[in-house]
């Protein structure tokens, strides 16, 4: 590549990526504001600098997935509903390979690794896929809970996953579309590794 090309693909970047710290910037203040938050609760409630919630909301830095995963925390929202500005002027969201960003949920601590794989495009309704990677140091861990409706589909490995009072031993090329809201999860750990896609959807709270 010429080195105008290069220099030329580093500056679509970077407006790109101002564009991006612009609009969760208005969507961070605008979501506060609409709980009558002032940035000191917000700070509080998140665990995140005063300082730090007035530079994203004014879009002047790009805050790592952690300080924006906390902030939806303190905001009792989807992770994504942080991205929702930027996804209006969008009907796509479009992830390289190997290039979903990793966020951390509950089962980031049992050893699960995350990547989110696209953002959601409409405003009534959340969307949120990720791809799920278990290996022999994760745990098992069937007691996920949370509202809405979920969609996996195995693509590598073998688990024994519960929903409920039902065990379903799962190979690649399987699905399983559930209510989220009952206790579900890995039972067992069989053959690894294990990957799977996992969809979540849920109706935006108004």
């Amino acid at each position: 590549m010429k080195p105008e090309e290069r220099d030329a693909l580093e500056l679509a970047d970077r407006d790109r990526g101002s564009v991006l710290e612009e609009a969760i910037g208005r969507q961070l203040r605008k979501l506060r504001l609409d709980q009558d938050l002032t940035v000191v609760e917000l700070s509080k409630a998140a665990g995140v600098s005063i300082a730090m919630i007035s530079k994203i909301e004014n879009g002047q830095t790009s805050p790592s997935l952690s300080t924006l995963h906390r902030l939806a925390e303190g905001l009792r929202i989807p992770l994504t509903t942080l991205f929702q500005q930027y996804e209006e002027s969008r009907d796509a969201s479009y992830v390289p390979a190997g290039e979903g960003l990793e966020i951390e949920r509950r089962g980031t601590r049992a050893g699960h690794r995350y990547q989110l794989l696209g953002h959601g495009v409409r405003s009534e309704v959340d969307v949120e896929p990720y791809l799920i990677t278990l290996n022999d140091e994760s745990d098992a861990f069937p007691m996920f809970q949370h509202r809405g409706v979920e969609f996996i589909h195995i693509l590598e490995g073998e688990v024994d996953y519960r929903h409920n009072d039902r065990i379903y031993n799962l190979k690649p090329g399987d699905s399983l579309l559930f209510d989220p809201q009952a206790a579900h999860g890995p039972e067992k750990l069989v053959k690894f590794p294990i990957r799977f896609l996992a969809v979540i959807s849920y109706a935006q709270i108004p």
